[in-house]
């Protein structure tokens, strides 16, 4: 269970840290990346860069504090954060109408809400 733990939170750190991306690239050629990057046209510049640190800040909670075995409670809680983000680009695909894109993000969820859940658990901090 620990392995298929720090699995899921790797990938979900991958995935983070490449969505961080926002912090650096201007919104109008994210705009142009393609159907699946068409949704930072809702969101104003500042927004995309609160969202990218939001993201950095996440790929590095899922892995730092439990590597460093630092405050490894804030894993569950860089996970929940994770499930948020999600929630949030699930509701924002499901307004413009993005049906088909929509289930990359759901996966991203499901991950998060299992290292959520697996690191809150009663033998979350053992092993």
């Amino acid at each position: 269970m620990n392995l298929a733990l720090w699995i899921a939170a790797g990938l979900l750190a991958v995935v983070f840290l490449v969505s961080s991306a926002k912090l650096f690239v201007p919104k109008e050629k994210m705009a142009g990346m393609g159907a699946a990057s068409r949704w930072v046209e809702d969101f104003s510049p500042a927004a995309l860069k609160t969202i990218g640190a939001l993201e950095l800040l996440a790929a590095v909670g899922l892995i730092l504090p439990a590597a460093l075995d630092i405050a490894p409670v804030l894993v569950p809680l860089a996970a929940t954060g994770g499930v948020l983000l999600f929630v949030g680009a699930v509701i924002t695909r499901l307004r413009r109408g993005e049906k088909l894109t929509i289930v990359v993000d759901l996966v991203y969820l499901a991950l998060a809400a299992f290292v959520a859940w697996g690191r809150f658990g009663p033998e979350s901090f053992t092993g």
